[in-house]
């Protein structure tokens, strides 16, 4: 739901498609996998940045699911990636106060990175400084049909009337549940699209498709989108009279 024309004009969740990790890579003659450990790197930076610009969520995207069908060595890379951003960062992350989330749809993951997964969901469950939502084999369309089915679950079994559902209903089911929606998107790497992200959430938000690389995206540039944010006229479907 948009925000209120009264709350402040800064973005309180910003949602990031990291997009240009294998682009930056190959234009340095090295193999995806490399531009996907810079871009990971690159997360620390801009997760800090945060309480300096009045952004208390932010939600990245790491694996959708459609990158399965890249090649088994990337996708064995990736899921190397993330156990070991898990492991290396987890401390780093509680420390400044964040709070880790993932959505998506676990099933298809290892035991091993679910397992890591869910203790540090724990370990920052008591931090506020910052709310850091994973995307991990999260699409947008899948999510709403998973959201679907335990709804329809729920009124087969007579625990929710089916009079009683409208467009408040639906986001009680959703991964971001928890989360406020986004007020901006941000997608790297020069593609205006977005992707299967967040397409439920993303009804009222603002989105900037710009052409850096992931790994080149400093918080310097962060700052200067949320900034431009703050610039926009807001209206949410009425006139501004």
């Amino acid at each position: 739901m948009p925000k209120d024309p009264d709350t402040p004009r800064g973005p309180r969740h910003v949602a990031i498609i990291m997009d240009g990790n294998g682009r930056w890579a190959q234009s340095r003659g090295r193999p995806r996998l490399f531009g996907h450990h810079a871009g990971a790197r690159r997360v620390r930076e801009i997760v800090e940045a945060c309480p300096d610009l009045g952004v208390k969520y932010v939600t990245i995207f790491a694996f959708s699911t459609e990158n399965w069908k890249r090649t088994q060595v990337e996708v064995a890379g990736l899921m190397s990636l993330f156990r070991r951003y898990i492991k290396k960062e987890a401390k780093a992350l509680h420390d400044e106060g964040v709070r880790v989330r993932f959505i998506g749809d676990r099933v298809r993951l290892d035991r091993k990175l679910v397992d890591m997964m869910d203790e540090l969901e724990e370990y920052t469950s008591g931090n506020d400084r910052v709310h850091l939502t994973i995307a991990l084999n999260y699409g947008g369309r899948d999510e709403v049909a998973r959201a679907t089915k335990r709804l329809a679950q729920d009124v087969a079994s007579g625990k929710l009337d089916p009079e009683s559902v409208d467009e408040e209903t639906l986001p009680k089911y959703l991964d971001t549940h928890v989360l406020p929606d986004p007020d901006l998107v941000i997608r790297t790497s020069g593609e205006a699209r977005i992707s299967n992200f967040l397409l439920w959430q993303s009804a009222y938000a603002e989105y900037e498709f710009i052409e850096t690389l992931w790994p080149d995206f400093t918080a310097e540039i962060f700052a200067g989108l949320v900034q431009n944010y703050g610039a926009r006229d807001r209206r949410f479907g009425a006139v501004k009279t």
